[in-house]
C-alpha cells in the first residue's frame, strides 16, 4: 500500500522553502514558519499519497497543528476546503496524525465507521504488544545501545508560566489511578550513525503529547530541531547528561560550530531548524502505508552523510 502520490507530494514540498533559496537557512526557513491559508490547502492537496475508497492520506508539514482554536489555521479548519478540492462528497475526519511539530502522514476518512474501525484497529494493535506507527527520527547524539526501550511516566507540569510534558521516573500508585502520570513507552533502534548525529527509527507503544521529544532527551540524544526539551540535555567535557525540567533552561537548541558548519547555518539562524521527527509508516489492515520524509530532512541526512533509510 506505498503512496501511490509519493512524487506528487515531495514535489509540492520542494516548493515551500521557495524559489532562489540558498544555503541550510533557505532550505529550512519556510518550514519553521505557518503559511497562509490559501498555500497551506494547496500544499496539501499536493502531498496526497493515497486515496482510495473512503481513505485518504497526505503528509502534513511540520508546525500545523491538527486542532485549534476559531480563526486559527489548523488541519481541521482546513478540511471542508481539502474536501471541496479533492471532489469528495463527504466530509473529513482525522484518523491518525502526528502532533503539531512533526511532519508526516495524516490518515483521513470521510466514513463515521470507518473511521471508528481503524481508531479501534489502533488501540487493539498497541494493546498486543504491536507498533502500527513508524517515525524516523535525527538526533543529535547516538544511543549507547543500538536497539532497545524508553519507559517512563509522563506528566504536565507548570513550569512558571508554561506547561510542560516532563518525565516522571517511579510514578506513585495514586497518580497513576488518579491518571496525573501515563507510562508510556517507545521502541528505538539506530539506523545509521555518524560524526556524533544518528538516524533512528522510533515506534511509540503509547500516545502522550511530546513523548518522543521527551523519551529522546532521556536517551540523552535529543531530536534535531526540538528547540523545547533538547536543554534538558546537558554536557560535561563532552559527556551528555540529563537535566531535571526544573534546572534547565529554556532556550532554542545549541549546536556546536562543527554541526552548525555541516547544516550550513549559522548560530543566528537556528531557529530556522524544524523538528526532524516524520511518521513516515502506518500499518493498516490491508498493509503498510507510507510516506516519504519532507525535504528539509532528506537535506539534513544528506549534510550529516546519513544514508537515507
Amino acid at each position: 500500500m506505498a503512496g501511490s502520490g509519493s512524487a506528487a507530494a515531495a514535489a509540492a514540498a520542494r516548493g515551500l522553502a521557495g524559489p532562489g533559496a540558498r544555503g541550510g537557512s533557505g532550505v529550512y526557513r519556510g518550514w519553521r514558519r505557518l503559511l497562509c491559508p490559501k498555500k497551506t490547502l494547496r500544499l496539501l492537496e499536493g502531498s496526497v499519497v493515497h486515496r482510495e475508497g473512503a481513505l485518504l492520506a497526505l503528509s502534513k508539514p511540520p508546525g500545523l497543528p491538527i486542532l485549534g482554536r476559531p480563526g486559527d489555521l489548523s488541519l481541521d479548519s482546513l478540511l471542508p476546503a481539502l474536501r471541496r478540492r479533492l471532489g469528495l462528497a463527504a466530509e473529513l475526519h482525522v484518523v491518525k496524525a502526528p502532533a503539531r511539530e512533526c511532519s508526516g502522514l495524516v490518515l483521513l476518512s470521510s466514513c463515521y465507521h470507518t473511521t471508528k474501525k481503524l481508531q479501534q484497529f489502533f488501540t487493539n494493535a498497541r494493546q498486543r504488544g504491536q507498533y502500527p506507527a513508524t517515525y524516523r527520527a535525527i538526533t543529535v547524539g547516538v544511543p549507547a545501545e543500538v536497539e532497545g526501550e524508553i519507559c517512563t511516566g509522563l506528566c504536565w507540569q507548570q513550569q512558571g508560566d508554561r506547561a510542560m510534558v516532563v518525565p516522571v521516573p517511579a510514578p506513585g500508585r495514586r497518580s497513576l489511578v488518579r491518571k496525573d502520570v501515563k507510562i508510556t513507552l517507545t521502541h528505538y533502534r539506530v539506523l545509521s550513525a555518524v560524526g556524533g548525529c544518528a538516524l533512528l527509527q522510533l515506534q511509540p507503544r503509547t500516545s502522550f503529547p511530546e513523548q518522543l521529544q521527551v523519551h529522546l532527551t532521556l536517551l540523552l540524544c535529543p531530536a534535531l530541531g526540538d528547540h523545547e526539551h533538547s536543554s534538558h540535555v546537558g554536557r560535561v567535557l563532552g559527556m551528555p547528561f540529563f537535566l531535571s525540567p526544573e534546572t534547565a533552561p529554556a532556550h532554542t537548541q545549541v549546536l556546536d560550530e562543527e554541526l552548525l558548519s555541516r547544516l550550513e547555518l549559522s548560530p543566528q539562524q537556528l531557529h530556522h531548524l524544524p523538528l526532524h521527527i516524520h511518521l513516515q509508516e502506518l500499518v493498516l489492515p490491508e498493509g503498510p502505508l507510507c510516506a516519504p520524509p519532507p525535504p528539509y530532512f532528506l537535506h539534513t541526512l544528506r549534510c550529516l552523510g546519513l544514508p537515507e533509510q
